[in-house]
Formats: C-alpha cells, sequence, structure tokens
C-alpha cells in the first residue's frame, strides 16, 4: 500500500534525524580520538592536562620526599644519554636514549638491562630518576620514546601502550641481537605501566626478560577512556566511545577493548611486581586488584603505597618503594 504524503513527509523527516545523528556521533568519535590521541590536535587531552583541566592529578600539593634526587637523576640524563633507533616492523623508525650502567655495582657486568616505558604524554625525560636508580645498580637503561610523543611525535596517532608494546618486543630483540646474554627487565610507570603489562603476554616475547615491573597502569584503554569522558565531559561512554572505538580501528589500527593489559596477563609468565597508590584517581586503585588476579605468572608480587595519587607512589615513599623493587630484581633478575 503506497504511502500517503503525509506519511512520506514522517520517514523522511526520521531518516533526516538518523543521517544527522548518525553524521553527529561521527563527528563526535573523531573528535574523541583527536582529542586523546593526535599529538597535534589543537584542542586535546594533553593540553588540558597542562593547564590543570583533568581530575586526579593534583601534583602541586603532593609529596615529593624525593625531589633532589629527580634533580640530580635530570642532570645525569641530558649529560649522559645517547640516541638509539629501532626499525619496527610496520618500517617505522623510532628513536630512543640509551644509558650506560655505574662501574662497580650490583649489576655492572655488561649484560643486565632495564628497559624504561614512560607514561601518557610524557617522555623517556620524565623518567629520569627510574633510569637513574638502575643505571647506578650497574644496569644499562634503554628509554624508548612512544608513538605520537617526543622524538617519535610524527610517527601517527598515540598508541595507549598497545602499539608500544609490540614496539617494545622489537626493542628488546635488538638488545638480544647485541647482547645475546642480556637479562632484561621491563619498567613502566602509567601508560609505560599498561605498556609492559600488554607486553607481557604477547607472543614473541624474548626468554631474556626476566622480569617486569609495573607503576599504576590501567586494566584496558576503554576502561581508561570510561573515566576520562566522564571526568573531563562529563558523559557517559555509550555511544560516543563506541563510535570512537570504529574511529580508532580505522585510524590508529587498534580499538580501545582489544587494547586490555588484563587480557594480555592472562598469558603472562615471566615475575611481575604491581605497583599502585592508594589515592590514585587518575589510574583508579582499584584496577591494581583487577591487573594482578588477571595475571598468569606463577610469581607475582604487589606493593600498594600509602596516600600516593598517579604516578607518584616513589615520590610519596621512596624508601618503601626502591626497597620492595631492589628486592624484586634482586631475586628475579
Amino acid at each position: 500500500m503506497a504511502l500517503t504524503r503525509g506519511a512520506k513527509r514522517v520517514v523522511a523527516v526520521v531518516a533526516a534525524i538518523v543521517v544527522l545523528v548518525a553524521v553527529g556521533l561521527g563527528l563526535a568519535g573523531n573528535f574523541l580520538v583527536d582529542f586523546a590521541l593526535n599529538p597535534h590536535a589543537e584542542v586535546s587531552m594533553a593540553r588540558s592536562m597542562h593547564e590543570g583541566d583533568v581530575g586526579g592529578l593534583d601534583y602541586a600539593e603532593a609529596p615529593k620526599l624525593d625531589e633532589a634526587y629527580a634533580e640530580e637523576a635530570a642532570s645525569w640524563f641530558e649529560s649522559e644519554r645517547r640516541s638509539v633507533s629501532h626499525q619496527a616492523s610496520d618500517g617505522a623508525v623510532l628513536l630512543g636514549w640509551e644509558l650506560e650502567g655505574a662501574d662497580g655495582a650490583a649489576y655492572s657486568d655488561g649484560h643486565t638491562w632495564a628497559v624504561v616505558c614512560h607514561g601518557y604524554i610524557g617522555d623517556p625525560a620524565s623518567m629520569a630518576k627510574y633510569a637513574y636508580h638502575f643505571s647506578e645498580l650497574g644496569m644499562n637503561v634503554l628509554m624508548p620514546a612512544a608513538r605520537g610523543h617526543e622524538r617519535n611525535v610524527d610517527t601517527g596517532l598515540i598508541q595507549m601502550g598497545w602499539g608500544d608494546a609490540h614496539d617494545l618486543l622489537g626493542w628488546v630483540d635488538d638488545i638480544v641481537a647485541r647482547d645475546p646474554e642480556a637479562r632484561i627487565m621491563l619498567f613502566g610507570v602509567s601508560m609505560g605501566g599498561a605498556e609492559v603489562m600488554m607486553a607481557s603476554g604477547l607472543d614473541g616475547l624474548s626468554d631474556n626478560v626476566t622480569l617486569i615491573v609495573e607503576d599504576c597502569g590501567y586494566t584496558s584503554v576503554w576502561d581508561e577512556f570510561v573515566l576520562q569522558l566522564d571526568n573531563v565531559f562529563g558523559l557517559p561512554s555509550f555511544p560516543i566511545l563506541n563510535v570512537a572505538d570504529a574511529a580508532c580501528l580505522l585510524r590508529a589500527g587498534y580499538t580501545f577493548e582489544a587494547a586490555s593489559a588484563v587480557e594480555s596477563l592472562r598469558s603472562a609468565s615471566v615475575p611481575m611486581l604491581f605497583i599502585h597508590g592508594d589515592e590514585d584517581a587518575f589510574v583508579p586503585f582499584s584496577m591494581l586488584d583487577e591487573c594482578y588476579d588477571a595475571c598468569a605468572s606463577e610469581v607475582k608480587e604487589k606493593l600498594v603505597v600509602s596516600g600516593a595519587g598517579h604516578g607518584l607512589a616513589a615520590s610519596t615513599d621512596p624508601d618503601l618503594y626502591w626497597g620492595t623493587v631492589d628486592d624484586f630484581v634482586a631475586e628475579h633478575l
């Protein structure tokens, strides 16, 4: 039966509304991808974080009991670093920094390595105090820059640790190619923590990796973006995040749900230490147990640093932090 003229108008209006909603959602999804993952976007999460518009990053009033040490480490990093590169499986040439271990220390045999991974909107320099500590123990230190960060800013959209975890396997293989006797620790904070957790269960992780230490990494990119979508915009995840997820697959080659530390940890086998501050509101403290419980490694430990906010565990209680890390390293490296 043919539609009446009035019914046709209703159908046309409904169709137009559906198209407008679809277009609007598409624009919103692409905006979210640019906001979170495009290092060149004018309106971005990075800018919001730098301007103090993102909750859970109250660094100004946080205790920093290692501030003098961090300043010393920053000077050391600037003076001692040397540039290194890695050609990734997709042909991209990625840059990082390498630093030598101190002589006469516990791990000064030349075969012990710490691969130190930085956080979201960070860079290797922001991890100088961690690298300095491991170097003082005699370890050689490799500090890759993640895609979309520092000197790799033009290598595409930010990978939130997922693509970086695959790149990390290649960086490790480069070490082993030079030093087949290498004993390697993977260490990361925040996005870097998620990165090393994501690497833990990937096929192809070298047997030369003997332990992993993660500090305040998130369960998955999806979980973290659900939190930040509400935190920054006051919006629910559905349907915008679902559309952004599809846009991310098209533009960056991965989905937020697939980029899961929890799923990778189910296949982990190397000893792992999980660290989190119980006042972390940016990557919620509850994610610690989710990651720890998912980890299939026979040897795993966790450290809760009381009163520490996001990425501030080492600054809040340096003695507890480094005592725990060093004991774990001594036992498993």
